[in-house]
């Protein structure tokens, strides 16, 4: 069973739907007791890092996220979801991440200019992007080298190169597959992302201990 969090932040029926399609038990829930018999943890995201933060803490998830992980279990973060594991983020002031995995949430800088047609690129970054995959893991099983995955945000991980699986070029390499030890985080969402995403989903799902090693 996959457990995903709710804690308040965005809309999960995007993602409920891709699970349900991929066949895959789901159970959606702001309560840790009901999250801790889960198999594996999504941690999805939309809006302002300070205030999903602040909802983590408030219902006491940011320490059961620590406290799973410590066990071993998997868990992927998703957009803001995967903002949030890093050490810190500069959006609108500076604000302490979840400190899971070294880097910090920076603006994705201004006036960067499409590399095919010399436009200035718009902020936020909106819509498709390639996906260009720089380690081999698992988690893209059954994946080619590049594939085209859905964005929304303004904010980007930085310093997190030694964690880093996948990027897209977005005027700076953007980082938008991390991993480290049993946590993944998605800048993308995979839920909106076409059967590529459907992939990766599912390679997540079907991770075992081996593939974790």
């Amino acid at each position: 069973m996959i457990g995903v969090i709710d804690y308040g932040v965005g809309n999960l029926f995007s993602l409920k739907s891709s699970l349900a399609f991929l066949g895959c038990e789901t159970m959606v829930s702001g309560d840790r007791e009901d999250l801790r018999v889960c198999e594996k943890i999504i941690l999805p995201g939309v809006g302002a890092f300070e205030d999903a933060l602040e909802k983590l803490k408030k219902t006491d998830l940011g320490s059961f996220i620590h406290e799973e992980l410590d066990k071993g279990k998997p868990m992927l973060g998703i957009c803001l979801g995967m903002q949030l594991l890093f050490d810190k983020s500069f959006e609108y002031g500076e604000h302490k991440g979840l400190g899971l995995i070294p880097g910090t949430v920076v603006p994705i800088p201004k006036e960067q200019k499409d590399p095919e047609n010399g436009s200035i690129l718009k902020i936020p970054h909106i819509g498709w992007n390639s996906l260009e995959i720089v380690k081999d893991d698992p988690i893209f099983n059954g994946l080619p080298r590049e594939n085209y995955v859905y964005f929304v945000h303004s904010f980007y991980a930085s310093g997190c190169q030694s964690n880093l699986l996948a990027i897209s070029d977005y005027g700076v390499d953007i980082p938008a597959v991390v991993r480290k030890g049993s946590l993944y985080g998605t800048q993308f969402h995979p839920e909106k992302s076409g059967q590529t995403g459907l992939n990766i989903l599912k390679a997540f799902i079907e991770l075992s201990k081996e593939d974790l090693g």
